[in-house]
């Protein structure tokens, strides 16, 4: 595999497993603008951990190290879950629409949140990893560095619309969590976890 053909690619596997990545981020930086947490910096450095612990885990797993099982990787859905119904009760207690609460307001949280959300991408890399050799992995690895900082840099401006921040200040309070609650209970059902617990 060539040089040209390893970038393509890597680029292809990154939008192709981030998109939903893009969704969670712009709610972010509209969480920030309409209440002022998480700061920019925390949710760039909770992307950045979220998606080396993502490509650590395959690099592990593409070795022949499992320290999850695929059947289990769906009960990572419980981390935005968790978050989303942790921002309900907030917005229950205050009583009101307005401004969103914080619902990942550090590094580790915003990191949380990005692991939960790729898990399917451990599927997809490990397998990559497996077959392309050390120098194509280093160069997917750039490429995926390079990607992050796309999509922080895209959902900021997406984020900084104003009519959307009016829709959040409005009813941020309520759609925050509940695009949280919707996204990790999407990755619970997806992955088919609940029919092994039940």
């Amino acid at each position: 595999m060539n040089l040209h053909t390893t970038i393509v690619t890597a680029a292809g596997m990154f939008a192709g497993t981030n998109i939903d990545d893009l969704i969670v981020l712009t709610v972010l930086f509209l969480t920030y603008r309409t209440g002022g947490a998480p700061e920019p910096w925390r949710i760039w450095a909770g992307q950045y951990a979220g998606i080396a612990a993502l490509v650590a885990l395959s690099l592990i797993a593409a070795l022949g190290l499992t320290i999850v099982p695929d059947v289990w990787v769906g009960l990572l859905g419980l981390i935005p879950f968790a978050l989303g119904v942790r921002g309900l009760v907030t917005a229950v207690r205050a009583g009101d629409g307005g401004t969103s609460p914080a619902i990942a307001s550090g590094v580790l949280s915003v990191a949380g949140v990005t692991i939960a959300n790729g898990a399917d991408n451990i599927a997809v890399y490990t397998p990559v990893f497996r077959t392309i050799g050390a120098g194509p992995t280093a160069v997917t690895i750039a490429v995926f560095a390079a990607g992050v900082a796309l999509w922080c840099l895209a959902a900021s401006r997406l984020g900084s619309h104003k009519k959307i921040i009016e829709i959040v200040e409005r009813y941020g309070a309520w759609l925050v969590p509940v695009v949280f609650i919707a996204i990790g209970a999407l990755i619970i059902v997806e992955s088919g976890v609940l029919g092994r617990i039940l």
